[in-house]
């Protein structure tokens, strides 16, 4: 930068004529804006001291100072585009100090020093917030190109449809419009999901797609636009099945990266719930690359202190997390809040290792089965799972996995027991289970039910019996298919398959149910021993 713009700057800022310093400052950065900067950043902390010292036109040079080069740096395009805005709505600043390292590495991608970045945060720090004013960031900047976001949920990203139109609106409460004065959407597609800016084009500016359909030829990232992909994972169940992840990284492979046209900027932002998910592929794919960067950033910190606390209502403080972490299984808190990958974890009941069916088998069943584990206190849950026997495969048909309180969920279990025609039922007796059993059996002779219920009182150790009785359930139990799941049956089985050996487990109470109806049924598949005439 030229030393008489230097010394001229310092001038008029020497005799508080902000405004003149401004235009220096002004003049030069349309010239150098990299040699420039530094002042500018510069002018701005000390007109933030004097705001903070009560000096209101300092609001109005910090402003313009904000807008100079909101269009160029991402982190002063966040502050400016959100001035108008009541502070307490705000979504950047309260958030900047923590999100910082992460707009600075998006900042790289903009500039193309990087070419694929992933990330991997926390649900609810504001990670797709600050995602989609890149996406305002970069269509402002240069429409031409074409930005394809992808994710496994369409709800999720008809709201980011929604709120792309929000915070483009020029009678709106952003400041995208001032900062790109020339930029305008021209077309906007609610059903395909599509906004035009500038002017229409085959591929828009900013196209929705979730990863479920079809992509082939529909919707494609166009450079110097980005891919940018967030969380197609569905859950800790598919996160667990090698069979599902690699038909998920298919499509992102070929379906989004390989028909990005002009070249690959990618923005992946997701929870890190398998070395086998996309971003683990990715992380071995650009392995050694230095144009890819791989940002975690944990709930937690090395001291178990918060990464997220904002301040006020927003963010995580240290005793949120905590709290949390002890409602959580450990693997799926590890993979949502700390990003690590759940196979980490010990887990017992691997997706992949349980057989499936879609339907029974046309035949009656050889015999109808369930057990219940009874809800001992607190958030512990009543887990019945009602199993249809063919020899020695057993069908769960269905599971009741309920926490409400047991004169709301016992009419739920005599109700199941009816329903499916349980001929034998075993009952847990430690603690209330005694008088629950009791309760149940006599309202199923009301209704005229079949079941007989026993009661068990278990002195064995539970994590020790889970784990044994495991080979014998993954070997023997079929579940429905995922696609058979109703809400209840889903939720017993992500408490199953994120059942972890190697830490403490908060709702244990559906592989306990596993471990009883093992041990309840295993009398009636025992090898069967037949004597044969001695052979020599």
């Amino acid at each position: 930068m030229d030393s008489r713009v230097t010394e001229l700057y310092g001038k008029f800022i020497r005799h508080k004529m902000y405004d003149k310093a401004l235009d220096v400052l002004e003049t030069s950065y349309a010239e150098d804006k990299k040699g420039t900067y530094p002042l500018i950043q510069k002018f701005r902390r000390g007109q933030t001291a004097l705001a903070r010292m009560g000096r209101e036109e300092a609001m109005k040079y910090l402003r313009r100072s904000y807008f100079m080069t909101a269009r160029d740096y991402f982190d002063d395009f966040c502050i400016a585009m959100e001035w108008e805005r009541p502070a307490h709505q705000r979504f950047y600043l309260p958030r900047r100090k923590q999100l910082l390292q992460v707009t600075k590495q998006l900042q790289r991608l903009v500039d193309d020093e990087i070419d694929v970045l992933c990330i991997s945060m926390p649900p609810g720090v504001g990670k797709t917030g600050l995602a989609m004013f890149f996406l305002d960031f970069i269509v402002g900047r240069d429409s031409s190109g074409s930005n394809l976001i992808a994710s496994h949920n369409t709800t999720f990203l008809r709201g980011l449809y929604e709120e792309f139109l929000r915070e483009l609106d020029p009678d709106g409460e952003y400041c995208w419009h001032e900062i790109f004065p020339n930029g305008r959407v021209v077309k906007t597609n609610a059903l395909d999901l599509k906004i035009d800016v500038d002017k229409p084009r085959r591929f828009s500016a900013l196209q929705m797609r979730s990863i479920q359909g079809g992509n082939a030829g529909l919707s494609r990232a166009v450079y110097p636009g980005i891919l940018y992909i967030d969380d197609v994972i569905e859950g800790i169940e598919e996160a667990m099945s090698e069979e599902r992840l690699e038909a998920k990284w298919q499509k992102v492979s070929v379906d989004l990266v390989q028909r990005a046209l002009g070249g690959l900027r990618m923005l992946c932002i997701m929870t890190r719930w398998s070395v086998r998910d996309p971003i683990g592929r990715l992380q071995r794919e650009y392995e050694n690359n230095p144009r890819a960067v791989f940002l975690t950033m944990p709930a937690l910190d090395k001291h178990d202190k918060s990464n997220f606390n904002y301040g006020g209502k927003i963010g995580y403080t240290t005793e949120d997390l905590h709290k949390i972490r002890e409602m959580m299984e450990p693997a799926a808190f590890a993979a949502l809040y700390q990003n690590e990958p759940i196979e980490r974890s010990g887990v017992l009941y691997a997706t992949d290792e349980l057989q499936r069916f879609f339907d029974l088998p046309t035949d009656e069943p050889d015999a109808t089965w369930a057990v219940c584990d009874t809800k001992n206190k607190g958030d512990d849950y009543f887990c019945m799972p009602i199993a249809y026997q063919y020899g020695d495969k057993f069908y769960v048909v269905a599971i009741i996995c309920d926490n409400k309180a047991p004169e709301v969920v016992e009419p739920r279990l005599v109700d199941a027991l009816v329903k499916y025609g349980v001929k034998l039922a075993r009952f847990e007796s430690n603690s209330a289970g005694g008088r629950i059993a009791e309760n149940v059996q006599n309202k199923i002779k009301e209704q005229g039910g079949i079941t007989k219920i026993t009661t068990k009182y278990s002195t064995a150790n539970k994590e020790t019996r889970i784990i044994v009785d495991a080979t014998f359930a993954k070997a023997h139990f079929l579940f429905r298919d995922p696609s058979k799941y109703d809400a209840e049956y889903r939720l017993a089985m992500n408490f199953l398959v994120s059942y972890t050996m190697s830490g403490k487990n908060r709702h244990d109470d559906v592989p306990d149910a596993m471990s009883m109806l093992a041990d309840f049924v295993q009398v009636k598949v025992k090898p069967q021993v037949q004597v044969m005439k001695r052979p020599f």
